[in-house]
């Protein structure tokens, strides 16, 4: 029996640890061709080595995969299309791209610096389109040749403080939003061309989370990056092709599928009196469903 993603190609970035380097190493062992990037910072951005992708590089190579290391900054534009342009050239094609590299700011919003915000939004949302809009383009043209579709993927990286919202990351949380409405929009506009978009919000006690609380041992072990991988493995393979457009939550705990927006309570006779509208609006807040919580549950 082949490989799940045998001879498959994909890019992972923010692969040198935590749950990047769990996405690359699963990826290797299910047959697939890696490109591990990473800028090798730290979690807030800075310094950088090409050290650490390397050294995820030479793991692949020692369980008998195929992966070579790529250092370039996700948020730069040429930087993006120069890591395409790598997969392409080593390993002759591409059919994924795994947008997982971020970093963390975290404040609260009355307290944030416009650097914190910027620094947050650029490494997330930029660096979630600049790779997805450079392996586009060249999927669209690969189709546009072959006149069939390609069958790629583009898997991003939202979360559930995105999502759902959690206290002091209004940087961090809303990239991750935007990021699943990219997500959306991205699988309608790439449909046409046999691309898939899919995201996954993972839970995991990786170096971005671990001193946000103290965890017990079980708690870090149920919390392992490992339990993302699974799902990551299977959107690159080819099995996957018919799923687009979702965002999967994963982690040691559970696995499930988030649901988007939906339109609550309405009326198709809106007034043009601010107040008959106050009124309707606390009588559709208190029908409607409450915002989900950090657990994906109702809020109290």
């Amino acid at each position: 029996m082949s490989k799940l993603c045998e001879g498959r190609v994909a890019i992972v970035t923010g692969g040198a640890r935590g749950i990047g380097r769990e996405y690359c190493l699963m990826l290797a062992e299910n047959g697939a061709k890696v490109v591990v990037n990473d800028l090798g910072g730290d979690r807030a951005g800075s310094d950088g080595s090409i050290g650490p992708a390397q050294a995820v590089v030479e793991e692949i190579k020692a369980m008998g995969g195929e992966a070579v290391a790529n250092g370039d900054n996700v948020a730069d534009f040429k930087g993006a299309k120069n890591m395409i342009d790598q997969a392409i050239d080593t390993f002759g094609t591409l059919d994924a791209v795994v947008n997982n590299a971020g970093i963390l700011r975290d404040r609260m919003m009355v307290n944030m610096t416009e650097e914190e915000w910027d620094a947050v939004i650029n490494v997330h949302l930029k660096g979630t389109f600049a790779p997805a809009h450079h392996a586009a383009v060249y999927w669209r043209n690969k189709a546009k040749e072959s006149g069939a579709p390609v069958n790629a993927r583009i898997i991003n990286t939202s979360s559930v403080s995105g999502i759902y919202g959690n206290v002091g990351q209004c940087n961090y949380g809303a990239a991750k939003a935007g990021i699943a409405s990219f997500t959306v929009i991205t699988a309608m506009e790439l449909a046409r061309y046999g691309v898939t978009c899919n995201a996954i919000a993972p839970v995991a006690h990786t170096r971005m989370t671990e001193d946000l609380r103290d965890f017990t041992e079980e708690q870090i072990a149920r919390r392992d990056p490992k339990y993302v991988a699974p799902i990551a493995t299977w959107l690159v393979s080819e099995d996957s092709k018919d799923i687009t457009g979702r965002v999967f939550e994963s982690c040691g705990y559970f696995f499930a599928v988030a649901e988007g927006w939906h339109r609550g309570p309405m009326t198709e006779s809106p007034s043009l009196d601010p107040r008959e509208i106050g009124a309707l609006a606390r009588k559709f807040v208190t029908e409607a469903r409450p915002n989900a919580g950090m657990d994906g549950k109702d809020r109290a």
